[in-house]
């Protein structure tokens, strides 16, 4: 007899696009109309992303990660903000198809890329498109927060930024919670490294969100590393072209693979599962098999959705995932790419 999978929960959710707002000349925005009966699996925090299928012709299923740039505090429906990138096939075909009434298959929200608290001093930092999830949490730390929020807005030129005018209403409206400076490679050039650190060791205390192309990234993070910012105050948002299918039902799994599986005990919401974990899986698709809503979006170990700590035991990981090393020294791995090292194995999300 084998093992079936145990009342897998439903995680895709056909999304009916409620509008669609032209936000630059290569940047729309999507909103989303959410049935009250998804209503819970679609609540989600500032600064995470959903992941959607894009039709294609193509045998293989195409998915890609959007950001929300609506905030969970003040919009009604859940938005998306997608700017085309060139040799783009999911951002070109939404920009180009899709239309009011249309419906896209949706993973329910997730991502890291979250402040544990709005009330606290925040410095945002964004370039191009990466603005999508700096101002979902920019937006709700003004709505539910009380502390200062800074914005550095790296751009092309003045055509290319992405909610300007919301920006200079926000910023009229809380002149003295909101500063936002632009920085436009037309008019000033691209950010020195000395503009950068100068700019960081203004505000000392300041938590860091960082999101935009890898050059602008890197160069932010070296900064506030040369300006001092501890490590634990800066966070990153990275997105890579999906190569695996999240949207793939969970496969069963036989009672040959239990005879050498270990043990793992899995903290979920506060919820402690026992479960065997066959070494030939990854702990996502164990959790899957046994019904367990756990968070993933890309599968692949490209996106740390289901970044999780190991509290006891070891596991494996293959290289090159979005954990770097100082991640993996204090004790994190991804669910979708771990399997057993040892007989027992304690995860906590």
């Amino acid at each position: 007899m084998s093992n079936a999978i145990v009342d897998a929960p439903t995680r895709v959710t056909t999304l009916r696009v409620s509008a669609v707002i032209e936000e630059t000349a290569d940047a729309r925005s999507l909103v989303f109309e959410v049935p009250a009966e998804a209503a819970a699996r679609f609540a989600y925090r500032p600064g995470q992303f959903l992941t959607l299928r894009i039709p294609s012709e193509r045998p293989e299923t195409v998915a890609r990660c959007y950001s929300l740039s609506s905030s969970p505090f003040i919009d009604p429906a859940p938005k998306v903000t997608v700017k085309r990138t060139v040799d783009g096939y999911g951002s070109n075909w939404l920009c180009d198809n899709i239309s009011v009434g249309d419906t896209v298959d949706v993973l329910p929200p997730v991502g890291t890329f979250t402040p544990a608290s709005l009330d606290v001093d925040l410095l945002l930092w964004a370039g191009g498109s990466g603005i999508t999830p700096v101002m979902s949490i920019l937006i709700s730390a003004l709505t539910a927060g009380t502390r200062k929020v800074v914005l550095f807005y790296a751009n092309r030129d003045a055509e290319s930024v992405i909610f300007a005018d919301q920006l200079r209403v926000l910023a009229a409206e809380h002149p003295c919670r909101l500063t936002v400076v632009h920085q436009l490679e037309s008019q000033q050039g691209l950010p020195t490294a000395d503009r950068l650190t100068d700019f960081a060791r203004r505000y000392p205390g300041y938590e860091s969100f960082i999101c935009g192309p890898a050059p602008y990234m890197a160069a932010v993070t070296a900064a506030l590393a040369a300006a001092g910012v501890p490590r634990e105050r800066v966070h990153t948002e990275v997105f890579t072209s999906l190569s695996g299918d999240p949207f793939a039902e969970p496969v069963e799994v036989a009672d040959t693979e239990l005879a050498d599986a270990a043990q793992v005990d899995v903290e979920l919401d506060g919820t402690v599962h026992a479960l065997s974990w066959p070494r030939g899986r990854t702990l996502v698709d164990v959790m899957l098999a046994h019904g367990l809503d756990v968070p993933y979006s890309c599968r692949a170990g490209e996106c740390g959705s289901c970044a999780c700590t190991v509290v006891d035991g070891a596991v494996d990981m293959p290289p090159g995932g979005v954990l770097d090393q100082d991640d993996i020294d204090a004790g994190y791995t991804l669910a979708c790419q771990a399997r057993p090292r040892t007989d027992t194995v304690r995860i906590r999300f």
